[in-house]
């Protein structure tokens, strides 16, 4: 009897706690939900051709994006173009290579703690490093290199965990046919591991699209022209969206809104392209 009633208790408690998961998770959606309609509203008024081609101006009717868009667009594919591979041969030469020594685990251990330090941290390094000592200036490349500094800790440690994920069974039928450990690598473990890699990559430049602080610290002005060459100065959506809503004049804020859903339509296009090369690449892996 006191089983029957034990059981029963438990199975109340279980069903509470999904019940308050699932509140918890519709909580969420709403608060989005209202989020997203809150920005919409305030913002797709001032969405138009202008906008999308006018750089910053102190009149809230010529203002527009153009400078910001095409900064963030360049930060975005050098950074990518940047950290990605770096990041990932890096993980492949720790999981792989590197023997289980002292020394591993030690860079194992840094690579975690960067992963949790502050953005500004990383603007300060790159204002001293790129901006200063290597004499990029307030320019594009040295914004992508500083971004690529903070999230080459994501990449690597997704990637990682992507590549731990792949069954060693893989590659002992690799090496038993008589490949070595590169071509085991390059043609069966990292084709594999290519969807969490993506899932890695998404996450990574997804920060790096929406961040603001080190930027700020490597210089990027507001009333730039739209940058051509990596070595121009540069502006970006976060920091145009920053500066517009904190303006008391309410035509600012709408810019700011309308900024909000460009910034978001170009992250869902990132996002779904990398996506779809994840969900390819995941259809060919046959365990």
């Amino acid at each position: 009897m006191s089983s029957t009633r034990h059981l029963a208790r438990r199975k109340r408690l279980s069903a509470i706690f999904a019940a308050l998961c699932a509140l918890a998770t519709a909580s969420c959606v709403a608060l989005l939900v209202g989020l997203l309609g809150a920005i919409l509203y305030m913002g797709l008024g001032s969405l138009n051709w202008n906008f999308l081609t006018h750089i910053e101006s102190r009149k809230p009717e010529l203002a527009g994006i153009a400078a910001g868009l095409v900064g963030s667009l360049w930060l975005i594919a050098l950074t990518g173009v940047i950290a990605v591979p770096v990041g990932v041969a890096a993980a492949v030469y720790l999981e792989e290579y590197a023997p289980n020594t002292r020394w591993r685990r030690w860079v194992q251990l840094n690579i975690a703690n960067l992963a949790g330090v502050p953005s500004i941290v990383y603007g300060i390094l790159g204002l001293g490093l790129f901006v200063r000592w290597m004499a990029m200036g307030k320019s594009v490349m040295a914004g992508a290199l500083t971004m690529s500094l903070v999230v080459l800790p994501i990449v690597i440690l997704a990637a990682q965990e992507a590549l731990r994920s792949v069954p060693s069974t893989l590659r002992q039928a690799s090496y038993a046919l008589g490949a070595t450990r590169w071509q085991t690598v390059w043609h069966q473990v990292l084709p594999a591991a290519l969807p969490g890699i993506m899932t890695g990559v998404i996450l990574a430049i997804s920060r790096a699209l929406g961040e603001a602080a080190p930027l700020v610290a490597v210089g990027a002005a507001l009333f730039v022209q739209v940058p051509r060459t990596p070595g121009e100065e540069f502006t970006a959506l976060p920091l145009l969206v920053y500066s517009w809503s904190d303006r008391p004049q309410p035509e600012y804020h709408a810019l700011a809104a309308a900024a909000i859903v460009v910034l978001l339509a170009v992250l869902i296009l990132m996002n779904a392209g990398a996506v779809y090369v994840r969900y390819r690449s995941g259809k060919k892996i046959k365990w």
